[in-house]
This record gives C-alpha cells, structure tokens and sequence, in this order.
C-alpha cells in the first residue's frame, strides 16, 4: 500500500482477530483478565491522584475485586440457585393455571378458538417442555463439574493476572510497542479515538447494571414478589442488550407476578414499578452515566448485538457497542487517511518507540 501507516495498521488488525478467533478459548482467562485490568486502570490512578504509590494502590483494588468476587460465589450464586430450584418445585402449578386459563379461551372467543385447537397446543407445549427439561438436565450433569472447574480456575487465575497487568502496566506497554510496527501512529490514532469511550462505557454499563440490579430487588421485595433477586439479576443483567432486553424480561415479571397475584391491585403495582425503574434506567441514569454518548445508530446497535454476540455468546453482546465504536472509529481514521483534501497531518508520535509512552488505558 501507498500508506505504511494504514499498512501497519491491517497488520496489527488482522493479527489481533487471528488471535482472538484461534486463540480465544485458551486464552479466555488472559482476555478477561486484560479487560478487568483496563476496566480498573481509572480507580488505579484514582488513589494515585492522591499520593498512593501504585502498587499499594493496585493491592487495595485487587483485594476490593477479590472480596466483590467471594461475595458473588458464596452469598448471591447459592441464593439464586435455591429460588431456581423453587421456581422449578412450582412450574407444575403453574402450568397448571396456565392451562386452566387457556381452556376458558373457547368460552370467551368461540370465534377464534375451539377446545381441539388448545388441546393439541396444550400437548405440545407439554411434550416440548418435558423434551426440554430433560436436555438440561443431562447437559447440567455432564458439564458441572466442568462448570466448577472453569470457575475454580477463573477465580485463581484472573485476580492475579489482573494484579500483574496493573502493577507492570509501563513494563508491558513499553515491551508491546517494541515489538509492534514502526509505522503505528494510525493505531494509536484509532486507539485514542474510542479509548476514552469504550472505558466510560463499559465502566458505566457496569454501574448502571449493578443499580437497576439493586433497585428492583429493593422493589420486588418490598412488593413480596417471589423470586425477587432471581428476576432482579435478570432485569440488572437486561440493560446489557439495549431495547430489546427491557422488553424480554418484562415476560417473566408479568408471568410470576400474575400467577402469585393474579388481576389484583399488587399484581398492577409490581407492573408499575418495573415500568417506573425501566422509565428512570432509560431517562434518568442513561444520560447520567454516558454523557459521552457514542452516537451509533439503533439499528447499527441491533445489529451489531447480533453479530458480535453470535460470534462471541454472552461477551460479543456485552462488548457489542464499544466495538461498533471501535469499527466507526477505524472507518472514520481510514477515510480521513485516504481523503486527499484532508488537512489533519498525520500523528508522527508512533514513528519511534519513545511514542510508547503515549499509548494510555482508561
């Protein structure tokens, strides 16, 4: 190419993607790890900020993490797993109302149903539902003491990588840049253009999780909804597709709160108040938390969450709008490199490897 510039920079991406499409299952702990590091990088140097050397800055992050990790495995997973095994002790119940419910459809719309046609679907669903029932019982079989050797590994692993990319942060940046390119000032320009957005991102989406999670279990509890922090996990965990998350979890809440309460006053009340925190999420604590809005289309959302999370489950989703971001970022750098009227001179910063100094993770 006529830009060894724009070279180097397909060299460092199409080698990034080999890595993560080849690589990516082995070095699943070190990808994560590195994504927790970057993500606790601000809080790092918020202690620094005020005269904290880093590495008792990194260990009193690192324990936070390490206690925030103990609480989830032994306070919140054993919590859901018991209001998941009563939602399971309770399904027969309710598919039995359920069913009950259904059949009064004939009497009410003889017009649009008959008694036949909600039997064969009453069939169906059941047989599909015991089909079901018994995958996921086999396959959680198989796969637990997989499960709990991934996390006993996770739990180990990822603290300490953690710890080591934060504390040899300047160590490793300075290795990475010699060994990267001579021609990198495009990656750098692409890396400064979405570094301060992807990080207020992630760390806000984190923290609008963590509220909206914390607020309905308030909420529901207060009510008396069953399974409250089950369908609170959920409704924290929504937020993470956007539009469409809101709308699927609104299903189940309705669902359990209908059978519990049926068409009572309680039951509207639990409908209004998940209505009121979705209203205040989308209204209130969006705009807080993302003043920086990565201005992406909704349908270049939609679309990347279903892309990224078809090629990467539950992390592409999750990651879905900072690597749109990432994408625009890389479109809107190249269009400017190959605009002859452009007037913006190249960064000459990563000609030598003293520009390694300047590479920065939020």
């Amino acid at each position: 190419m006529d830009d060894p510039q724009i070279a180097a920079f397909i060299i460092l991406l199409v080698a990034g993607l080999l890595v993560l499409i080849t690589l990516g299952g082995l070095l699943a702990p070190v990808i994560a790890a590195l994504v927790i590091a970057y993500l606790l990088e601000g809080l790092v140097r918020t202690f620094e900020k005020f005269g904290v050397p880093r590495l008792l800055a990194v260990t009193v992050v690192i324990l936070f993490l390490t206690a925030f990790l103990v609480l989830v495995l032994f306070a919140l997973i054993p919590m859901l797993y018991r209001q998941v095994a009563q939602l399971v002790d309770q399904l027969p119940a309710i598919l039995t109302q359920g069913q009950m419910l259904l059949l009064q459809l004939p009497e009410h719309y003889p017009q649009l149903f008959s008694e036949s046609q909600i039997r064969e679907m009453l069939d169906a669903a059941r047989r599909e539902i015991t089909d079901w029932g018994q995958r996921v019982v086999a396959s959680v079989t198989v796969q637990s003491l997989f499960i709990l050797g991934t996390l006993a590994i996770y739990a180990v692993l990822v603290p300490f990588l953690v710890f080591f990319f934060l504390k040899d942060k300047r160590k490793l940046l300075d290795w990475l840049s010699n060994h990267m390119p001579r021609h990198r000032a495009l990656a750098y320009e692409v890396w400064g253009e979405v570094d301060l957005q992807i990080g207020n991102y992630v760390r806000g989406k984190i923290i609008e999780i963590l509220i909206v999670w914390a607020v309905t279990y308030v909420t529901f509890s207060l009510l008396g909804l069953q399974f409250a922090m089950l369908l609170a996990v959920a409704t924290g965990l929504s937020v993470i597709i956007p539009y469409i998350g809101a709308f699927a979890i609104t299903v189940p809440v309705a669902l359990i709160a209908y059978f519990q309460f049926g068409l009572s006053e309680q039951f509207l009340y639990v409908i209004l108040a998940y209505l009121v925190i979705q209203v205040l999420d989308g209204n209130v604590l969006v705009p807080i938390l993302f003043s920086e809005a990565v201005n992406i289309h909704p349908v270049a959302i939609i679309i990347s969450i279903l892309v990224f999370g078809g090629i990467w489950g539950f992390w592409g989703v999750f990651f879905a709008i900072p690597l749109a971001t990432f994408i625009q970022a890389v479109i809107k750098a190249w269009t400017r490199r190959r605009s002859p009227a452009s007037e913006s001179p190249p960064l000459e910063g990563g000609e030598d490897s003293s520009s390694a100094g300047s590479v920065q993770t939020s």
